[in-house]
């Protein structure tokens, strides 16, 4: 049994798989404090100074200062604002990913078509090889 084990462990796509979900970690990690950090604040700004971390709205009917304050509270919040930099956040992961995809495609190379090896006939639609000069179904000159 352990034998097979380390045999699956060893395989191309397990090691790949492992290794594509640590670097995805670490890139959901960037592209996260690029939403916090780097997009959201002009957003914001732009909308009348609005941290959209502490967009939240408590369901209790209290006012809190904050979505820290209400959480100290242990008051139930809808967290709009951490909603919608989950949205960004995912909107920019999943572009990345295409751009990505798109580039691996790109580099790939085609694979050749092969030379056909038959034809139809032009009077019984039979394939027929590609240098033959007389149907063999239906005996027409080519």
């Amino acid at each position: 049994m352990w034998k097979e084990f380390k045999q699956f462990i060893m395989r191309g796509n397990v090691i790949d798989l492992a290794v594509g979900i640590i670097i995805g970690g670490a890139f959901g990690k960037i592209v996260s404090s690029l939403v916090d950090d780097i997009i959201m604040p002009p957003i914001g700004l732009l909308l009348g100074k609005v941290d959209f971390s502490n967009l939240f709205i408590p369901l209790d009917g209290k006012t809190y200062a904050s979505l820290a304050a209400a959480k100290d509270a242990g008051a139930a919040t809808l967290n709009i604002g951490l909603f919608f930099n989950t949205i960004i956040n995912f909107l920019i992961i999943a572009f990345a990913i295409f751009l990505l995809i798109k580039q691996v495609n790109r580099l790939q190379k085609p694979t050749p078509t092969a030379e056909p090896t038959t034809k139809d006939c032009p009077y019984c639609q039979t394939a027929i090889p590609i240098k033959a000069t007389r149907c063999p179904h239906c005996t027409s000159q080519l």
